[in-house]
This record gives C-alpha cells, structure tokens and sequence, in this order.
C-alpha cells in the first residue's frame, strides 16, 4: 500500500470538515440555502473558478477567503501525500529488487513467518545468535516498523500463506521455517505449504491450545509451541518447584544474562572428533558445563543427559552446554 492509511484519513477529515464548516458559514452569513451553501464552498475550496451563486456581502467576502485559503490548504496536502507515495512506491521498488538480490544468495537461513510480539522475539534471538533469517510480513506498518529498528534485516513484504511468497524466501534452500501468525489456520497452511516445497525443513509452529497442536503435527510441524500452555506450566512450576524455576530462569535468554544453555556442533574437520568428553576436556578449555549430547545433531529427540567421560564425540553431534555466550563462541570455534 502506498498510501499511508493513517495519512489519507487526516487528509479526507480535513477537507469534510472544511466543507462542513464552509457550507454553515455561508448560510449563516448570507443565509442562503444548504445546497448553494455547500456549492459554493466546493468551487471555493477546490479553485475552479466559477462565478459566485449569488452576489456576496462584505462578510462574505471575508468568509471566502478563509475558505478558498482552506482549500489551498487541502489541496496542498492531498498533492503532498500523492508526491510523498510515488516516492515511496520509487524507494520501495528499489528496496524489493536489492531484497530480492539478497534473498536468492542465502541459504541454510531460517524463516520466520509474522512479526508479532512472539515474531519479534524470535527475531531478536536469531539475531544474537548470528543466525542468518528471512523475516515474512504481510503488514506494511509492522514490517517498517521492524526495518527502522533493525536496518539489517532482511524483510518480504507478502503474505506467507501464499506459496510464491515461501518460494521467494528461499523455503527450498531454508534449514528451517517458524511461523507465528495470529491465526491458527493461517500457521497451519504454512507447515503445510512448507513441507510440501522441502520436505527436509525444521518447521517449528505456534498454536493456541490443544487441538490446534495435534493439527500441526498433522500438518508436517516439526515442533509446536502453545505460548497459552507453556506460560501455564511455567506458572505453575514458579508455584510448585521454584527453585527449578530460578535455574531456568537464570539460563532463561534475556537482554541483561548473558548465561544460557546452547550447544556447538562438531564440525567435519575438528580434530576432536573420535575422541572422548575426557580426552576433548571442553570443561578446562572453555569453562562451559556439558549437560547433554545429542548424536548426529540431526534434530531427533534422543538425548544423552549427563553424558560419560568416556562418551565418544562424532561428526555432527551437538554438545549442548551451560555457559556464557563468549565461552560458547570458543567452543563452536574449538569444535569447527
């Protein structure tokens, strides 16, 4: 949308309002009836030209020119609006075709689908963690409004429910896709429509309750979130096992902590692979505490909590930890 909703409402209230108010003064004044009233106020406000319905009074004559400098006004808006749109439209058809560019070099970057409170977060995340993402909003105000705040990230405009706007997205090239839109149905089109173009993809999706879950599921989701039922488990463990709670609450990601659980994977050439948690003595080397391993790294939910010393390190398994994020940078570079 070019034009500014918001803009375009003050420019039509300005002119309403002014005819309104032309139309009553020249009654009042001249005591003319309401439809020459209005008449005259028109061909004042827009400057036509025409001759006057009938002849005018001094007042009436003062009264014109408020009106016609009213007008000017209106006119000088509504020209002011269309100018400020063609040179969005200009500024916006270059910021798609640079987009655009972008978008068909990435790769193996993730997706997220509407940028709504819980959108938002995520992108942040992603952001800190260096994650390279595509963001997908079809609501022209939230999408700038995300772009002013972080110029750096890379925004379709387009409705994600739509096959093309995934095709343009990269979803075929995409390790992973989340989609957090306000509806279920909409969430649920788009694990379908995602699986469908790359039956490989992590599709992480958010439902309200129950059955929209299992729907998911369905759906070819690969994990789904319900904020309604984990904000309820989380209130609940506050109540009954608070001081869980206080643990996860410390590696709980937040703007102020910098200790969080995350993982490293083990990379193809690191020289660690092969060799046991003892003999990698990540511990010593990085300061990070190894809570689990999950082997293969390939997204499956078998997980190795508090693994053996003698537990053997492989090729593309994820060593999840607790640390700082600095000590995980170095481990994410000691295991690569």
């Amino acid at each position: 949308m070019i034009f500014r909703r918001s803009q375009v409402i003050i420019v039509l209230v300005f002119i309403v309002v002014l005819n309104a108010v032309g139309a009553a003064g020249y009654r009042w004044i001249e005591g003319w009836s309401w439809d020459d009233a209005l008449y005259m106020t028109v061909i004042t406000t827009t400057a036509v030209g025409f001759h006057e319905v009938h002849p005018l009074t001094s007042a009436g004559r003062t009264w014109t020119t408020f009106v016609l400098g009213g007008g000017l006004i209106g006119l000088g808006m509504w020209f002011a609006l269309v100018t400020a749109a063609m040179v969005r439209m200009d500024l916006g058809n270059n910021e798609k075709r640079k987009t655009m560019k972008r978008l068909k070099r990435i790769r193996d970057h993730v997706i997220v689908c509407g940028v709504g409170r819980m959108g938002l977060q995520i992108v942040h995340e992603l952001n800190h963690a260096g994650q390279e993402f595509v963001v997908v909003e079809r609501d022209e105000e939230a999408a700038e409004s995300l772009q002013r705040a972080s110029p750096q990230v890379l925004i379709l405009e387009d409705d994600a429910t739509k096959d093309r706007a995934l095709v343009e997205a990269g979803v075929e090239r995409a390790k992973g896709l989340v989609t957090c839109l306000s509806e279920d149905a909409d969430n649920l089109y788009v694990c379908l429509t995602a699986q469908h173009l790359n039956p490989e993809l992590t599709v992480i999706a958010r439902a309200e309750g129950k059955p929209a879950i299992d729907k998911m599921y369905r759906a070819g989701a690969t994990h789904v979130v319900s904020p309604n039922v984990t904000g309820a488990i989380w209130v609940a463990s506050v109540l009954v096992r608070p001081s869980v709670a206080a643990l996860l609450n410390v590696t709980a990601p937040r703007h102020n902590v910098s200790r969080r659980i995350d993982h490293a994977t083990v990379g193809a050439q690191c020289a660690l692979a092969g060799k046991t948690l003892d003999e990698a003595r990540i511990p010593d080397v990085t300061g990070l505490v190894v809570i689990a391993i999950r082997k293969d790294g390939r997204g499956h939910d078998e997980v190795d909590f508090n693994p053996d010393k003698s537990t053997e390190l492989g090729v593309g398994d994820d060593v999840i930890v607790l640390g700082e994020n600095e000590q995980v940078r170095k481990l994410r570079a000691y295991l690569s």
